[in-house]
């Protein structure tokens, strides 16, 4: 009676460096994961050096790889030695990968291109986009374009009726593209709603390709939010730090969060010290729309170098960039003032195809694979102004965001 291959004991070849309870994988691409036994987790950074690695080459001589069907793992065969194991051959001799160099990356696109170009030659099947604010403007243009190329879209949006219009509009084009629409009601005025929302995506989807934090206001009187804050502040910038927060599960390696920041974030007057809820969310007395806006426009890109550098582990591409000067939205409906404005510059700025064009490339381009905690205008790298390179600043947005949320969670009972 012949007996069945003898399994290989696991074992980690940087048992000597890993933490306890870490164990070294490969998925079938041959990128290096870690498996933390503690916490029951996977992560795609190692967790001391905090870099990235990937298996080269072909599996040595005699060596298979396969699917077990009892677990769904990968599991390699010694046809030879009749052995197995779920440890890559090839995993004593993984490399580090090289962070990729923005400025080996070749310009493809301008100011004058438009969305439907950069997702030419695109099939966008099976991927999954959340968009707030997509019933309208930028947002809407953003939603439109990803489901003509074959996404899925869920339109997170306060008005339940205008979202329905605009899936509705999409399909009078394309009915195929409506149909991958769908709306998530979803009120940044309220962290009630925002964590409704999440709990509804969650429900509908498991993983998440774009998460595209796209709604703003502009141009405010004085407003508070249901939650006591600023309204600009929390609209622009708080409930997206919640939401990303809520949505963590959902994002993984293949994932990409696109911040839609705005050059109005070099104007910004915030303090590059001593940032605080009074600064942030001020009071009526030293509140001025425009300076709120362009401080929450600041806040967007040192968010979005934050929240690089806290999903680096596990390998989700965070970046900001801005859509274009002026562009015909519905931004500009809360004053008569910036609705003349809007109205007199429209034949100069981008139309709402090239406006969205940048947020569709930082989302989808193949070349951009890798490259996180960046900023981009005109589809293409942009340096951020000094305050937003500022690491300092980084660092106390994040700590000041995480106080602030914390008190209203544990005051509206959302914990």
């Amino acid at each position: 009676m012949s007996r069945p291959p003898m399994m290989q004991p696991d074992s980690d070849s940087e048992d000597e460096v890993l933490p306890p309870g870490f164990e070294e994988r490969t998925d079938e691409d041959g990128n290096v994961f870690y498996l933390n036994h503690q916490e029951k987790k996977t992560q795609w950074t190692h967790p001391r050096t905090g870099k990235s690695k990937k298996v080269q080459g072909e599996l040595p001589f005699g060596w298979e790889k396969e699917i077990e069907e009892s677990t769904g793992k990968i599991i390699y065969i010694d046809r030879k030695n009749d052995k197995r194991t779920y440890i890559d051959p090839r995993l004593a001799f993984a490399v580090e990968n090289t962070p990729r160099n923005i400025s080996e990356i070749r310009q493809r696109f301008d100011a004058n291109s438009t969305a439907f170009q950069v997702l030419h030659g695109q099939d966008l099947s099976g991927k999954v986009a959340v968009i707030t604010g997509a019933n309208t403007g930028i947002g809407f243009e953003t939603a439109r374009s990803l489901a003509f190329f074959g996404c899925r879209v869920l339109l997170a949006c306060r008005s339940q009726s205008k979202t329905e219009e605009a899936i509705e509009k999409i399909r009078k084009e394309r009915d195929s593209a409506g149909e991958r629409c769908s709306f998530i009601p979803l009120d940044l005025c309220s962290m009630r709603s925002v964590k409704q929302a999440a709990e509804l995506i969650k429900k509908q989807v498991t993983h998440i390709d774009m998460l595209i934090l796209n709604a703003a206001v502009f141009a405010l009187p004085y407003t508070q939010t249901e939650d006591q804050l600023e309204t600009t502040f929390q609209v622009c910038h708080l409930a997206h730090f919640y939401l990303c927060k809520l949505l963590d599960e959902c994002l993984d390696r293949r994932s990409r969060v696109v911040v839609v920041s705005s050059e109005s974030h070099r104007f910004s007057w915030l303090p590059p010290s001593d940032l605080g809820e009074q600064v942030l969310s001020p009071p009526a007395k030293q509140y001025y729309s425009m300076m709120a806006y362009n401080n929450v426009k600041l806040c967007n890109v040192l968010f979005a170098r934050g929240l690089a550098k806290e999903l680096s582990y596990k390998g989700v591409c965070v970046n900001a960039l801005h859509p274009g000067n002026m562009v015909s939205t519905s931004l500009s409906r809360n004053w008569w003032f910036y609705r003349i404005l809007f109205a007199f510059v429209r034949p100069f700025t981008k139309s709402l195809q090239q406006a969205a064009s940048t947020t569709i490339y930082v989302a989808t381009a193949n070349e951009l694979t890798g490259v996180s905690g960046q900023y981009f205008n005109n589809c293409f790298f942009c340096e951020p102004s000094k305050l937003a390179q500022n690491n300092e600043m980084v660092d106390s947005l994040w700590q000041v965001s995480e106080q602030i949320l914390d008190h209203i969670l544990q005051e509206k009972d959302l914990k």
